[in-house]
């Protein structure tokens, strides 16, 4: 189960990172499905959320010892270059040894960092969606990973727009693929 979770996470920032090496110079202010974010809003976003790893997972800190040290725009003059380097800290992170058995200290509490990781898996895949389709990339996502992730959300899929963080869940056409039913779940219109 751990081999598997953390094939999918360096999958799933694979998958992302991919996107963020095919955003053109004029594509950074372009508007996502993430209605209040730009390209560059949500690539800063996806990469702080990897420059997080590092001190909670590894390091054991809380949010209040790590701060503001990540708030704002991470991103600088080289995006592409920090995307790279947080992801390959993050995946580094959740592979160490005994990793997903330690506890992290997230906004809403003491989390399983493997239930940490999976929130991780999640997020890089629905935003790759988002960024493929701000960019005009491709928009087909591995199989394995739509999968992974529609595990993941099923359950709670009922109550995630509740959150705020997502849309309402929108209505898909008979026999839509699975990917499709995915997006959709999370309020995507595909």
């Amino acid at each position: 189960m751990a081999n598997t979770l953390l094939a999918r996470h360096a999958e799933a920032l694979e998958v992302f990172g991919a996107r963020v090496h095919a955003v053109r110079d004029d594509q950074w202010d372009a508007p996502t499905p993430c209605t209040e974010w730009t390209v560059r809003d949500l690539v800063n976003h996806l990469t702080g959320e990897q420059l997080w790893v590092v001190p909670l997972v590894r390091d054991g800190l809380t949010i209040e010892e790590v701060g503001d040290r990540f708030d704002g725009d991470v991103l600088g003059d080289d995006p592409v270059g920090v995307w790279d380097r947080a992801a390959t800290e993050a995946v580094e992170a959740f592979r160490e040894e005994g990793a997903l058995r330690r506890t992290v200290h997230l906004s809403y509490g003491e989390t399983p960092a493997e239930d940490y990781c999976h929130q991780m898996v999640d997020d890089a895949v629905i935003h790759a969606w988002d960024l493929s389709r701000a960019i005009g990339a491709d928009e087909h996502l591995p199989k394995a990973l739509v999968d992974f992730t529609t595990r993941d959300i099923a359950p709670q899929a009922a109550g995630l727009s509740k959150s705020g963080l997502f849309a309402p869940p929108v209505t898909t056409p008979p026999g839509a693929d699975a990917q499709t039913k995915l997006l959709a779940m999370v309020g995507r219109k595909v």
